[in-house]
């Protein structure tokens, strides 16, 4: 049996709004004051568009919204509930925690799970789910993903790759290309939850992410952190972001929240929290604090060896804190906002 803790208040399921129109793009930074945008019929051709350095450009491109949003709505509609993985900070455990809470949505068998590895440049949730030596296959219908169990669907570039040593030298729009390809393209088929595990920052991954589910909509992201200053400053800029797009925050996670002895089970901080660590950045920013996970370093060993650590070892304090925030904050925190939205 697994080890469970008292239940927590649950978070309160409050979406934000966008805050400045960072999506979508259609206007170029050196641009005149009226300019219609790009995906207007007037580009190029308006009485604004005189004088500017894009008009031709403009002009003779096409017009209107990405022609492949519908197409990704329809895929994306046997998906009830999607969620981002975001860090401001690389080397946080955030692919970790990905395969971790996806493990634990997965020991649930009538739930059906998905992970989408957008870390185009870093995959490493292939390893981590033990799929190391997957391929992909294609069909007319599209590409089918590889499955860790069988209700845990899993896709990355990682398995399009010739070797786990070749490394993804593309700029911005092959990034994009690629994403697009995994919402439009994979047969996902009906998934109670698809997680989605980002690379590090705000930049053209998390842009196409929100872009191209604008009409699907993004059910939520939850923030990792450890418990430093180093890693809470760029996770102030993730929840800056996340506001601006309208991203709702499900809450915060601090990872590697002290060390656990595998043996005494005694406790201690690696990772001073220096400015109060996570808890105190969400009580100043006004979100939740969905948990905390020690290190572990049984957590490193079941991940280069792709088990599911929660299975291999549940009595850790790891495992506890996992299934703290799948059992009592995640899934009621879905559970409360559905019902919220049903009293509209």
């Amino acid at each position: 049996m697994i080890a469970t803790q008292a239940p927590l208040p649950l978070p309160s399921p409050v979406p934000f709004e966008a805050s400045s129109e960072i999506l979508p793009t259609t206007v170029p930074d050196n641009a005149p004051e009226h300019c219609p945008g790009t995906e207007s019929t007037l580009a190029g051709k308006s009485s604004a568009c005189e004088g500017c350095p894009n008009q031709t450009v403009c002009a003779e491109g096409p017009k209107g919204p990405d022609p492949d949003l519908p197409a990704i709505k329809e895929r994306m509609s046997e998906v009830k509930r999607k969620v981002l993985v975001l860090s401001g900070k690389g080397g946080v455990g955030k692919s970790t925690f990905t395969a971790g809470l996806a493990w634990a949505l997965a020991a649930d068998e009538e739930l059906q799970t998905g992970i989408m590895d957008v870390d185009i440049c870093g995959p490493s949730i292939p390893l981590l789910m033990g799929l190391s030596s997957s391929t992909i296959h294609t069909s007319a219908s599209g590409w089918s993903p590889a499955y860790a169990a069988e209700n845990l669907a899993v896709m990355s570039i990682g398995f399009l790759l010739p070797s786990k040593s070749d490394a993804v030298i593309w700029r911005g729009p092959k990034k994009n290309g690629l994403i697009k390809q995994f919402m439009k393209d994979v047969e996902w088929g009906p998934l109670d939850y698809l997680v989605v595990d980002t690379p590090p920052g705000t930049s053209d991954e998390h842009l196409s992410i929100v872009q191209y589910l604008k009409e699907a909509g993004i059910d939520g992201a939850v923030l990792i952190t450890t418990p430093q200053e180093v890693a809470l400053q760029d996770v102030r800029k993730e929840i800056d972001f996340c506001r601006k797009v309208g991203i709702p925050i499900l809450g915060i996670v601090e990872n590697m929240s002290g060390f656990v002895c595998p043996s005494c089970h005694g406790e201690s901080e690696i990772f001073i929290p220096s400015t109060g660590g996570a808890k105190a950045m969400a009580d100043e920013l006004g979100i939740e604090l969905l948990g905390k996970v020690p290190l572990d370093p049984r957590i490193g060993m079941t991940c280069d060896q792709g088990l599911s650590f929660l299975d291999e070892y549940p009595d850790s304090p790891a495992t506890v804190a996992y299934l703290d925030i799948v059992d009592r904050e995640f899934h009621a925190w879905f559970i409360t906002l559905e019902h919220v939205l049903n009293d509209l």
